[in-house]
């Protein structure tokens, strides 16, 4: 059963955890973190939500405690993830990367509550699911995706507003 969560949910994990922290240690720290937790709740699985929304609320909840025992001093210059597109030139290649890091950036640059709704979103978690693994509620989940998408705009259409 690991295994095949590991399989139908390892990439979607991986991005979520990419979307609390941004360096690829970190993230790598914080999978390993969210499939050993999710190992050991395992037996605890009752079936009261889905095994979808069991995993990532796991991965939420582990992926705010990192966030919390972060030190508040920072660190060094953390490395954005390099996005690969496989366009066929290598002008497009450029264009598109460049529209992707600008893209992350932007999302990172959220605040945290919108960009955990936005990030579960693009996972393909249904607001039910969101509300779920948030604790929140639909419409709650309905108002963060409309913000962040306005602040998305805003910002990717060079009006970047600081709030």
């Amino acid at each position: 059963m690991f295994q095949q969560l590991v399989s139908d949910h390892g990439a979607g994990i991986a991005r979520v955890a990419g979307s609390y922290v941004r360096s690829r240690a970190e993230r790598e720290d914080l999978l390993q973190d969210i499939w050993l937790a999710i190992w050991r709740a395992l037996p605890s699985f009752r079936g009261d939500a889905s095994l979808k929304t069991f995993v990532f609320r796991i991965a939420h909840n582990r992926s705010v405690t990192t966030l919390a025992r972060r030190r508040p001093d920072g660190a060094a210059a953390e490395e954005m993830e390099q996005l690969v597109d496989s366009s066929p030139g290598p002008a497009q290649r450029l264009a598109s990367q460049r529209d992707s890091e600008r893209l992350l950036a932007a999302v990172q640059r959220l605040p945290l509550g919108l960009r955990q709704t936005l990030t579960l979103r693009l996972e393909g978690l249904s607001y039910a699911e969101i509300s779920e693994v948030l604790g929140i509620s639909e419409s709650n989940v309905a108002v963060r995706l409309n913000r962040a998408r306005q602040r998305l705009s805003d910002r990717l259409g060079g009006r970047d507003h600081r709030e």
